[in-house]
């Protein structure tokens, strides 16, 4: 700090100017000047009643001062930027992709090419990953939802299918199917807005002329919803992926809506493909391959 004030005095010509420049009072920046010239024992500053100017020694030691501080502003950037090459790469997922798929895709990733950088996961909804996409925030992102990402680019990876599922106490659960005009008419338990499953079933159904009512209640997780369909709270469509395992068990019980098949795509999203790290790259065509 000293020796930035130094090099800082020599540029703009004046104390309090210079402690400005610095970030700290033209008090602190007198005291740094004294203590700098009891320990070099040389004067550094002429002092008058109408300002401060170097002396001939304080203009050279200015000179090799600025020498300093600029190796340091090299070294601090070249620290900095080891430490970015270190730090984990920013993966941003919509919770389904992030609990069903992204595990699978990762360890095969790994066994592709040994990673030299750590993957960090950040799960949310398709709109947040598409905006943490954007910002530069997460480098690469992977959404369920049909929604437009802008200016990046987009690669479908894998397409999923949504489902109707009902608690075997449901009376839907002895039909096998209903129609879509009945399924429009029931408010269903969904996921927030921004959801990649609650905006990918309410587009299908909008397109196929049959707009549904407003939801029963929004809950915050995949699981929160199976839980609450399953405690007979309502009915809900969910990815497929999720519910497998609680339709073989007799948990739940899928329903077939006529005429409606309700598959979307999912998708990766990206800036370039030129500006992904080695990793990222691997990890995106792995998810290309095997979906």
């Amino acid at each position: 700090m000293t020796l930035r004030l130094l090099t800082a005095l020599a540029e703009v010509g004046s104390i309090s100017a210079a402690s400005r420049r610095v970030g700290i009072s033209q008090q602190a920046a007198s005291m740094r000047m004294r203590q700098l010239e009891q320990r070099l024992g040389i004067a550094l500053l002429q002092r008058a009643a109408r300002g401060t100017a170097l002396t001939s020694e304080g203009a050279v030691t200015a000179e090799w001062a600025a020498e300093i501080v600029e190796a340091a502003d090299r070294f601090e950037a070249g620290v900095a930027a080891l430490r970015e090459q270190r730090a984990p790469l920013s993966v941003a997922s919509s919770l389904t992709v992030a609990e069903y798929l992204l595990p699978r895709w990762l360890i095969a990733a790994r066994a592709v090419a040994a990673p030299d950088r750590g993957v960090s996961i950040t799960a949310t909804h398709s709109t947040q990953v598409i905006e943490l996409v954007t910002s530069g925030r997460c480098g690469l992102g992977f959404i369920e939802s049909p929604q437009s990402v802008g200016a990046l680019r987009a690669d479908v990876v894998a397409r999923d299918e949504l489902v109707l599922v009902v608690p075997p106490s449901h009376e839907w659960a002895h039909r096998g199917a209903i129609t879509p005009s009945v399924l429009a008419r029931t408010p269903l338990i969904v996921r927030e807005l921004g959801s990649g499953t609650r905006l990918n079933a309410e587009q299908i159904m909008t397109d196929a002329g049959y707009p549904p009512v407003p939801p029963l209640v929004e809950l915050p997780t995949t699981a929160a919803i199976r839980t609450a369909v399953e405690a007979g709270a309502g009915v809900a469509i969910l990815s497929i992926l999720a519910v497998r395992d609680d339709i073989a068990a007799g948990r739940l019980v899928r329903v077939q809506v006529r005429r409606i098949r309700f598959v979307r795509e999912l998708r990766a999203i990206y800036p370039q493909a030129s500006s992904l790290p080695p990793e990222l790259q691997t990890l995106l065509a792995v998810a290309s391959r095997i979906g």
